[in-house]
């Protein structure tokens, strides 16, 4: 656990250790994803990302700096018009221990080739996705990316359970392995602001089944979930996330990041990443309790107004949840 040293961000950490021409982190990071993605300068992964660089999703883990390469490849070949439009960038951390920049983007792109989420179909799609890339010495060393497949797969005309059940039979069933710890030397940023402290009291306790409160939400609060969907006010919002953990028995909560910004002409953000682990013991949207145990790994944004959400993104892969409860 660190300080809060950017709970307000009006003075961004010095960017000690990096190229001269990136002014901060949220800089740095807009560049090179740009460059990388915008630019299809795919070899210049080589010169921005550690090798080995541990990335993680919610249904693997990678340890190369050729899988980034390759899984960026990929994607390009059955998404060649993917852009990556960046939504916000919330940060925390410093040039010594690593910074970490929470990024939340939203990516227009058209299904033009054959891959992992089967024939190309031609339809456009919008995605969301958030990175936590830890970042040190002008690389990124560490990074743990959860996007909305099941929002792809509805705009493909399939869905989250169909793609779960073709990625089981493409990778021989539910395998993934434990990925390691950041490197020697980054600490993970707990916020220990009033606000960020609040909210994510307000999900664990979702979590444990507790009656939580509504003040955490604003009257007008707007949440943004998996499947792309919409949802307003504190009750759509609270019964999303009843109705997600009602399927799970909620075994740990783990709070992996949460940190607060505030200031530079914006309403106040926290970044918050956590991880639960469950069993599927409901009957739900996830079909008939198996017993099976299951991992949850997500990261939240919110915006706050008068100390209360507005606005939440949630990024949860439905897909990878399907997975699990399928696995044999």
């Amino acid at each position: 656990m660190v300080n809060d040293r950017n709970a307000s961000n009006s003075a961004p950490e010095k960017m000690m250790g990096f190229d001269a021409e990136f002014r901060d982190l949220d800089h740095y990071i807009r560049v090179i994803t740009e460059r990388i993605w915008e630019g299809r300068r795919i070899d210049d992964i080589y010169a921005y990302y550690s090798d080995p660089c541990v990335v993680e999703t919610p249904s693997s883990v990678s340890v190369s700096v050729a899988d980034v390469v390759a899984g960026t490849k990929a994607t390009l070949a059955q998404f060649p018009d993917r852009r990556l439009l960046a939504e916000d960038i919330i940060q925390s951390g410093d040039a010594e221990r690593g910074f970490l920049s929470s990024h939340r983007i939203i990516s227009t792109m058209t299904h033009l080739g054959n891959g992992n989420f089967g024939a190309a179909t031609g339809r456009k799609i919008h995605v969301r996705t958030i990175a936590d890339c830890v970042c040190k010495n002008n690389r990124i060393i560490h990074e743990w990316l959860v996007r909305d497949q099941a929002a792809i797969a509805l705009q493909i005309g399939t869905t989250p359970r169909d793609i779960a059940q073709r990625w089981l039979d493409e990778r021989g069933g539910w395998n993934k392995p434990v990925a390691d710890i950041a490197p020697d030397g980054y600490e993970s940023h707990i916020s220990s602001d009033a606000i960020a402290q609040s909210y994510a009291s307000a999900i664990r306790d979702f979590a444990d089944g507790k009656a939580t409160p509504s003040a955490i939400y604003d009257d007008a609060a707007h949440h943004l979930g998996p499947g792309g969907k919409t949802r307003y006010g504190q009750d759509e919002v609270a019964t999303y996330w009843r109705e997600l953990f009602a399927a799970f028995s909620v075994q740990r909560f783990e709070i992996e990041h949460l940190a607060m910004q505030r200031g530079s002409g914006r309403a106040d953000r926290v970044a918050f990443r956590w991880r639960a682990t469950a069993l599927h013991t409901g009957e739900s949207q996830y079909g008939h309790p198996t017993g099976k145990p299951i991992e949850i790994m997500g990261i939240n944004h919110a915006e706050f107004f008068n100390g209360r959400v507005l606005r939440e993104w949630v990024l949860i892969d439905d897909v990878a949840l399907w997975m699990q409860v399928l696995a044999t």
